[in-house]
């Protein structure tokens, strides 16, 4: 593995924020580089803000959200050529995205193609191993830069897991190479909401893998934790951090902020205090980064190279052979094992976004939960692609969107879905107000036009449900 690059203090870039975050970057106690979400920058139209923080030396990693590694399809080559794209055009030295699937269904498991619109954890087997290795292989072959994965907040535990995070993580690094994006903040969310104990994770990660770090906020309700990114960042997070900083000294640490954004001057508090952390770590004694290979953290089997070979199904019939993906790269093996996590990973989203039952072993309650969060997540984004929404339906725009999500799941993305839900409140007379039904029309019409509904397979009921709309 090449060394890694010394990255320092930075901050995730949001265009809210834009102005300040030129002001702090490069000024003394300030941030020495940004992150962006890779799929909001757009190679030909780059935001001018980060066009001049490029131009004074302030390094850009694009930071990717809809690639799926995690998911039991091969990566989708447009997205992974979107990527490396970015990657280029912002001249980064690496790219980032994360340990999760964000969709399933389709081919693979003949059953409808579902998305999620948000990150969900992938199951810690050897089945799912196999599959992210080789998918992780195949992205490392498309970009021209290394990747690096970052491990996700969860709400939920996968029934009949094999590995811990930290085993799970060391085998990843081991069979591919590639670098860690550690997020404290989801260490510490998944402490609260799965028991899982940071420091144990942190002991069996190979910590010089990591790429940088994130710390960012969230809040607990009804001993939930809910990483939100907007709030400030809490002691715990930072106490996770330093525990991090004291077994090594990450090459670079990042604020996260999404939402809710405070004024500079809290951001640089913030930002301060992370110096903090590393700085009091540091004199302690902190570990200095390294290129050693750390030692493999125990497994269920003898050992990490038996434990690959003996790749059993998670769900499979107890004592069936099942050959593991690295046998037959590319194989029937690897063909197999893609089938069994495709159907576990969509009848979890069927059930979390579709209202189908709750698969065997998972709870009940935490699904809820998480399904939940999905639709208000789900509803967030909508507002942001289609912000006119929110201002036409006012305050019953929430709630209607969450309602409408819990028995519509998402299949072609923000902006369809925008679309959908529009069409859904007007067929349906579920706006009484005449002005807010009105506007809210104007808006579907202007955005539904037969040159680009002529286009898609369900032009003819578009066009059906315009005429009808016209009559109104």
């Amino acid at each position: 593995m090449e060394r890694i690059r010394q990255l320092g203090t930075g901050i995730g870039w949001r265009p809210e924020i834009a102005d300040a975050v030129e002001r702090m970057a490069g000024s003394a106690g300030g941030v020495d580089w940004v992150e962006v979400v890779a799929e909001n920058v757009c190679p030909g139209h780059i935001p001018e803000s980060l066009l001049r923080l490029r131009e004074r030396g302030v390094t850009v990693v694009p930071h990717g959200v809809s690639l799926g590694l995690g998911g039991a399809d091969r990566p989708d080559e447009e997205r992974l050529r979107n990527l490396a794209e970015r990657a280029e055009a912002l001249g980064a030295p690496l790219v980032t995205e994360h340990i999760a699937f964000v969709r399933a269904g389709g081919a693979l498991t003949a059953s409808p193609r579902l998305e999620a619109g948000h990150l969900l954890p992938v199951p810690r087997t050897r089945d799912a191993l196999d599959v992210l290795c080789e998918n992780v292989r195949i992205a490392q072959d498309a970009l021209p830069v290394p990747l690096a994965l970052e491990n996700i907040a969860a709400l939920i535990n996968w029934p009949g897991e094999e590995m811990t995070e930290g085993q799970f993580l060391y085998d990843l690094v081991d069979r591919t190479g590639v670098r860690l994006l550690i997020d404290v903040a989801n260490l510490h969310t998944n402490h609260v909401n799965r028991g899982e104990d940071p420091a144990k994770a942190l002991d069996e990660l190979p910590v010089e893998a990591i790429a940088y770090v994130h710390v960012a906020g969230g809040f607990e309700r009804d001993g939930v934790w809910h990483d939100s990114h907007a709030h400030p960042v809490p002691q715990q997070v930072l106490d996770v951090l330093a525990e991090l900083a004291s077994r090594v000294a990450p090459p670079g640490v990042l604020l996260e902020r999404d939402e809710n954004f405070p004024e500079p001057t809290e951001l640089e508090r913030e930002l301060d205090a992370i110096r903090g952390v590393l700085k009091t770590a540091g004199a302690q004694g902190g570990a200095p980064a390294s290129d050693e290979p750390a030692t493999a953290p125990a497994t269920s089997a003898e050992s990490t190279a038996e434990s690959t070979a003996e790749s059993t199904a998670g769900s499979a019939t107890a004592g069936e052979p099942i050959a593991s993906a690295e046998e037959a790269p590319g194989g029937e093996a690897e063909q197999v094992a893609r089938q069994r996590l495709g159907l576990a990973q969509a009848a979890l989203l069927s059930a979390l976004v579709a209202g189908t039952p709750v698969p065997e072993g998972f709870d009940r309650v935490r699904l809820g939960v998480q399904s939940r969060a999905l639709a208000a997540k789900r509803a967030d984004v909508v507002g942001k692609v289609a912000p006119e929404l929110p201002v036409i339906l006012g305050t019953s725009y929430r709630p209607a969107f969450v309602a409408y999500a819990q028995g519509h799941p998402m299949t072609d993305g923000y902006r369809r879905d925008a679309l959908s839900f529009a069409e859904h409140l007007l067929l349906g007379d579920r706006v009484e107000d005449a002005g807010t039904r009105r506007a809210l029309r104007e808006w579907w019409l202007e955005r539904s036009g037969p040159a680009p509904l002529s286009r898609r397979p369900t032009a003819r009921l578009a066009r059906a449900t315009r005429r009808v709309l016209l009559r109104r």
